[in-house]
């Protein structure tokens, strides 16, 4: 592990930021601020460009003749079953962030619009902007990359390393292994950063969850107890099977998760939630593409720094998340075909997604006209908005203890699929790393975590990891390019 100069870079570079946040974590959310506004303003537009352009290719493969190609060899069968690879799939991509987010991000966005259309137009507007984020978009970005990456690796035997395709493509020489070890270096970084940031997020919800379940001020100390508590749950899944210690685990979190959907639908306002689910699906299909290609270049300042803090932030979110869920999701797909696997990328993830926030952001909406939830809760402590919501519901103490431990444990995937895929770049890729180097990964991924916990501010655990992502714009573009060129010489 430790005598491959490509993972000593990256640790060095990973380890600086850590060391840096410990040392001046203000110092450290400064510069991302900085550096994110910079970029959004320079390149918010090829940002936008390149998450479209990657949905439009998915389906544009998804229903040409490419799409029967299997990611293997022609008689090989898929080595998980349909549901655990869905499940494993949509707790390593999205996970805590719906519970995060559930009912706190249609909210913020009705308390921007408002100010400028009527209630109903702005509550319509937010649903179908929390829709757009967290849809088709985000999983073309996830899904592209894994296609790539398992296409190299189950039919060209590559590793599984990004920087696999480049040099299968352009061939081996001083500069493709070079700007193959640059784009290797960038993905271990992009992973541990953007994870980091997941696990703070995630202890930040778990800790107003535990401190409204006991009655407990939420503190700094209250945090680092439930990091502590993650840093020794994540320990045994890491020292057992893929099949075993991450697909038991997500099928608890998203079981716990589909429960509370339902719970509220058939408890809560059901005609209305429906209604607006309906509503909202039918905005999403007319408007999802266009909303691709929306920059608001004739907008106020205001509106453009909302566009850059909300869409252009998920969109580099997810372009940080890719070569981390691209790998997992690859690893996991073998002998699925093209088509099968992209459709159950982009629409099976999206259709969930569209179905929570419609029931917890109409729920939300439903519990603030009522005058039951303050909506401005989102803006003094966003990680309280779900628990509030579900105060409102019978049997609440249960469902706040049900999402805590459901956030819980899609932090734990998160972790343990993270582990696994930079144990798998430790060792040039790969697909089965010692108990050993996934134990060393979890280690480092809680130390970092333990840097963006302490900034205590969820907008600057966003930045940093908005910062780590930049260069991805540049990576997915290369590696569509070198994907397109081995399917012509595969149709040739």
């Amino acid at each position: 592990m430790f005598r491959n100069p490509v993972l000593l870079i990256a640790l060095a570079l990973t380890v600086s930021v850590a060391g840096w946040g410990i040392v001046d974590n203000q110092g450290l959310a400064a510069f991302a601020a900085r550096e994110v506004e910079i970029m959004f303003t320079s390149r918010g537009w090829f940002v936008m460009l390149t998450a479209s352009i990657m949905l439009l290719v998915c389906l544009w493969l998804a229903f040409s003749r490419h799409g029967a190609i299997k990611l293997g060899k022609q008689d090989e069968e898929p080595e998980f079953s349909t549901i655990s690879w869905l499940t494993m799939m949509f707790a390593a991509g999205m996970g805590v962030g719906l519970l995060f987010y559930g009912s706190a991000e249609p909210l913020s966005h009705f308390l921007f619009i408002k100010s400028n259309e009527p209630p109903a137009i702005a509550a319509s507007y937010a649903m179908l902007l929390t829709y757009f984020h967290w849809g088709l978009h985000a999983w073309a970005i996830y899904g592209f990359t894994a296609l790539v990456l398992a296409y190299f690796s189950f039919r060209r035997n590559t590793s599984q390393l990004v920087s696999a395709p480049i040099i299968n493509i352009f061939g081996v020489n001083r500069w493709t292994r070079a700007a193959g070890g640059l784009v290797d270096i960038l993905s271990i970084y992009a992973i541990a950063i953007g994870l980091a940031g997941s696990v703070a997020m995630g202890v930040f919800q778990v800790q107003d969850g535990v401190a409204m379940l006991f009655a407990l001020d939420t503190s700094l100390g209250l945090a680092l107890g439930v990091f502590a508590i993650l840093c020794v749950s994540f320990i045994v899944p890491l020292t057992m099977d893929l099949s075993k210690g991450m697909a038991t685990l997500s099928n608890i979190a998203l079981l716990i998760a589909v429960g509370l959907m339902v719970f509220l639908i058939l408890c809560g306002p059901t005609s209305s939630l429906m209604n607006g689910i309906v509503e909202g699906i039918g905005s999403y299909l007319t408007k999802v593409v266009p909303l691709g290609f929306m920059t608001y270049t004739f907008f106020g300042e205001e509106v453009r720094g909302w566009f850059s803090a909300w869409t252009l932030n998920y969109m580099v979110w997810w372009l940080a998340w890719s070569p981390f869920v691209g790998v997992f999701i690859a690893r996991i797909s073998r002998g699925r075909t093209i088509r099968e696997f992209l459709l159950g990328v982009l629409l099976v993830p999206t259709c969930f997604s569209i179905l929570w926030f419609g029931v917890f952001g109409g729920v939300g909406f439903y519990e603030s006209a009522a005058g039951r939830l303050d909506p401005t809760i989102v803006q003094t402590n966003i990680n309280q908005t779900s628990f509030l919501v579900l105060d409102n519901f019978p049997l609440s103490s249960l469902t706040i203890a049900a999402t805590v431990v459901a956030a819980f444990l899609f932090i734990v995937t998160s972790v343990v699929s993270a582990a696994f895929v930079l144990s798998m770049f430790s060792t040039r890729g790969n697909p089965d790393p010692s108990v050993k180097i996934k134990l060393i990964w979890g280690v480092i991924l809680g130390a970092l975590g333990l840097v963006m916990i302490l900034s205590d501010s969820v907008d600057a655990v966003r930045q940093i990891i908005a910062i780590s992502a930049s260069p991805f714009v540049f990576i997915v573009l290369l590696l569509m390019v070198c994907f397109l060129k081995a399917l012509k010489k595969e149709q040739e």
